[in-house]
């Protein structure tokens, strides 16, 4: 929603403005020079990006428009998904989750969460270092490290979609100078037809730089920036569940285990601790 708010803001101060100022809308119209600019900058993107950065490029922003799962109520299901698992672990022993995380779609702790169940990788994560919690052979600190690593992956997996959005947007501009150099050279065909057919001319060629900077300042590069913090959102619920993991391994108590991953969520989306306690007990 934010990101068609923000676009319509974008389209209407700077079209408006043109507008007010006295232009014709009509001389922005350009097909020709939309085609260069942006048939160029998508060659360039996919000439530059493996095949799985361009697929996670427009799901990532199919994302933007839909709405970012991670928000309160994915974390609180997060939480009480991992209350769930370490206390029966804690009342009926470390083997009575290996079922459950060897069939997670199976399992009815994990199946009383769908949300969770569609984040793969995150799933994953969890299983995975369940499944070392269950082996029992691992020091806290060496658990703490290894999933410190993953997430440090995960980190650059997550904002390499955003950085390859980035590049597009400041090669854009540029893409914008070709457009119009282009334009400059279809101009000097009509240097005997008159002032009035040359000026015509040289304002489509300027159109090109017009829109490559308009696009890659106003449009592109903001979506960069929304995928970089749509990112980082879900990267918190990978350091909610090392934080819940790790204080369950050193000993703590299932409420204060999904404590310590409360506390490494984000201020804006973390539920309050009453909050958090209400929706434990009702699933």
């Amino acid at each position: 929603m934010l990101l068609i708010i923000g676009s319509i803001i974008v389209i209407a101060s700077v079209l408006g403005g043109y507008v007010l100022h006295g232009g014709n809308l009509m001389v922005l119209w350009q097909p020709t020079e939309l085609l260069i600019i942006f048939g160029a900058a998508i060659g360039s993107f996919v000439i530059a990006n493996p095949l799985h950065t361009v697929k996670e490029v427009f799901a990532g922003i199919l994302r933007l428009l839909t709405g970012s799962p991670f928000n309160k109520s994915y974390y609180m299901d997060l939480l009480s998904m991992l209350y769930e698992i370490f206390d029966k672990s804690r009342k009926q022993g470390v083997m009575s989750i290996e079922e459950d995380i060897d069939n997670p779609e199976s399992s009815q702790i994990f199946s009383r969460y769908p949300a969770i169940m569609k984040s793969k990788e995150l799933l994953a994560f969890i299983t995975d270092y369940l499944r070392i919690i269950s082996a029992g052979n691992m020091a806290t600190h060496e658990l703490e490290g290894m999933m410190e690593n993953e997430i440090y992956s995960r980190q650059h997996e997550l904002e390499e979609p955003a950085r390859a959005v980035n590049k597009i947007a400041d090669a854009l501009p540029g893409l914008g100078i070709v457009a119009a150099v282009l334009g400059i050279v279809i101009t000097m065909n009509f240097l005997s037809e008159g002032p009035e057919r040359i000026g015509l001319s040289v304002a489509a060629a300027l159109v090109g730089t017009f829109l490559g900077i308009w696009m890659g300042y106003g449009f592109v590069g903001p979506t960069s920036i929304a995928m970089e913090h749509a990112a980082k959102y879900e990267l918190k619920a990978y350091e909610c569940v090392k934080s819940a993991i790790v204080a369950t391994v050193s000993g703590q108590a299932p409420q204060m285990a999904i404590e310590f991953g409360r506390k490494a969520l984000p201020t804006d989306k973390r539920p309050g601790f009453q909050e958090l306690n209400d929706h434990v007990r009702a699933k």
